[in-house]
């Protein structure tokens, strides 16, 4: 008597302590791993391959970018605003179009920013074939990660 007494009371507190955990965690419906796996799916953040990349990390050309958290303040995006607006580099319209364009004669000309040189064009070519750090076939991917054993510079 005393030993069922004894496993009654253990099926019950594990029961009831069962319980008590499964009400501290709220339970998912089926709906909403669902909705979850729909949207992972959108976004490509599912895992592809043996590689372990990500499907939007393999092909980036077939997803959104990730939006990112703006690191302005506000003050600095006002000043942005108020330059633009100086500037004329304000859209208008529907057609988009841009104040500078409209009135040239309002606003003062652009000047180009002055890009790199030849030279240093081709060094940037040369180091990043010799990293590795360019993107070959339609997938996308980067020569060190298909073939990081040729590039023990990439692996840090």
């Amino acid at each position: 008597m005393r030993t069922q007494a004894s496993a009654i009371a253990l099926a019950l507190g594990t029961l009831l302590a069962g319980q008590a955990i499964a009400a501290d965690a709220t339970p998912v419906t089926r709906a909403q791993v669902q909705a979850e796996l729909a949207e992972a799916i959108r976004n490509g953040d599912v895992i592809v391959g043996q590689a372990g990349l990500k499907e939007n990390e393999l092909l980036p050309h077939l997803y959104p970018a990730q939006q990112k958290a703006s690191q302005l303040t506000r003050e600095d995006v006002n000043e942005e605003l108020a330059a633009a607006v100086r500037n004329g580099d304000v859209r208008i319209g529907q057609a988009g179009v841009k104040l500078n364009e409209l009135n040239p004669e309002r606003y003062a000309a652009h000047q180009a920013a002055p890009g790199a040189t030849r030279a240093e064009v081709q060094a940037e070519l040369a180091e990043a074939v010799r990293n590795g750090e360019f993107r070959v076939g339609q997938a996308g991917v980067k020569l060190n990660q298909l073939a990081p054993q040729q590039y023990p510079s990439a692996i840090s």
